[in-house]
């Protein structure tokens, strides 16, 4: 049996992130990865997808991400630097692996994909959230003849050309796809559940990095976190959603009633027709490896800072708020990172 010091399920900027800190240890590390290729889930946004932050304030540990030639990277640039960050520090990963379970046993770990095997002391989930979109369960969906995918699936506005299209999601994806799609679009519907709130045009991802940075502080020094500062809200107006203002288009309405066989229907009585349905509407952890041990609970795992209650040398990393604040965005999952190192180390030297 071939025995890993630590296994991280994983290799997008979480799992790379982490193994970055685990390099600087004597301890043996392996990583499960199930893309095809390096990039994380990067290579799954759509073809415009910009990051809302420059270059430099978009990093992982231990290397700048290189300027991109333009104030905000696009999907590819981030997709070339994952890439060479993994060749830079030679991680040793295996792909594409998708893990299927992973077992407590005796003092050890074992990871299962299909019918192959892994050991380890510790594990590391880093698996994101990419696979797990999220599409509300609404009255009628079935019934709708057109159109439906989720922003997981949208590529460009190509399909969606001459079409009338209902946009659903009031944060930053659901933002920037109306903003392309209402370029081709013959009509878009923006559908929030709240107003959306937009962060003031001269701030990007840098206040949002900042904020957590504040959060992070707060929950080392034992304060409340519901008085921090901010409140600026959540959508960042890069370009092409302060163009969108601009035409007029980021004008939301409420939460429809049901779906018909050709649109959607108000509690007001109305009711209007449309050709495609785009679900912005989020995602949720891709935790399925770890149903075999019995800890998801409504898709969520208690932990204790990153280590997973009730199971000693498993965390988890990356997945957002509840494990780390901004641990969900390239610069912000490193302090997540170090942290949880330090405690695989002193966990494994025991």
């Amino acid at each position: 049996m071939s025995l890993h010091d630590v296994i991280i399920v994983g290799a997008g900027q979480a799992g790379l992130s982490v193994a970055y800190f685990l390099r600087r240890t004597n301890l043996s590390v392996f990583l499960l990865d199930a893309e095809d290729a390096g990039g994380g889930a990067w290579q799954h946004g759509w073809d415009s997808l910009r990051l809302f932050s420059p270059a430099a304030w978009s990093s992982i540990a231990g290397w700048p991400m290189p300027a991109a030639g333009e104030q905000y990277p696009n999907r590819d640039h981030v997709i070339e630097y994952l890439r060479k960050y993994e060749a830079r520090y030679q991680f040793n990963i295996e792909r594409p692996v998708r893990v299927t379970g992973i077992e407590s046993t005796e003092q050890v770990f074992q990871v299962n994909a299909g019918g192959r095997r892994w050991y380890a002391r510790a594990v590391v989930l880093a698996t994101g959230t990419w696979r797990n979109p999220i599409v509300p369960e609404v009255e009628g969906a079935a019934s709708f003849k057109g159109l439906q995918l989720h922003s997981a699936q949208y590529v460009s506005s190509e399909p969606f050309k001459g079409k009338r299209v209902m946009v659903v999601g009031g944060g930053n994806s659901g933002a920037q796809i109306l903003a392309e799609v209402s370029l081709v679009a013959q009509s878009t519907t923006w559908v929030t559940s709240e107003p959306p709130a937009f962060l003031p045009d001269e701030v990007d991802g840098r206040v949002l990095f900042e904020r957590a940075t504040a959060r992070w502080q707060a929950l080392q020094e034992g304060k409340d976190l519901e008085n921090l500062p901010g409140g600026f809200g959540d959508i960042v107006m890069v370009p092409p959603v302060l163009r969108a203002r601009h035409r007029g288009v980021l004008q939301s309405v409420g939460p429809f009633e049901s779906l018909t066989a050709d649109g959607a229907r108000w509690c007001d009585g109305n009711s209007k027709p449309f050709d495609a349905i785009i679900w912005c509407t989020g995602f949720r952890p891709a935790l399925q490896p770890l149903e075999t041990l019995g800890v998801v609970k409504e898709s969520k795992v208690a932990v204790d800072g990153t280590q997973v209650r009730g199971v000693p040398g498993l965390w988890l990393v990356g997945y957002g708020e509840w494990t780390g604040p901004a641990s969900a965005t390239l610069i912000g999952v490193m302090r997540t990172a170090r942290n949880t190192v330090a405690e695989i180390a002193q966990y494994l030297s025991a």
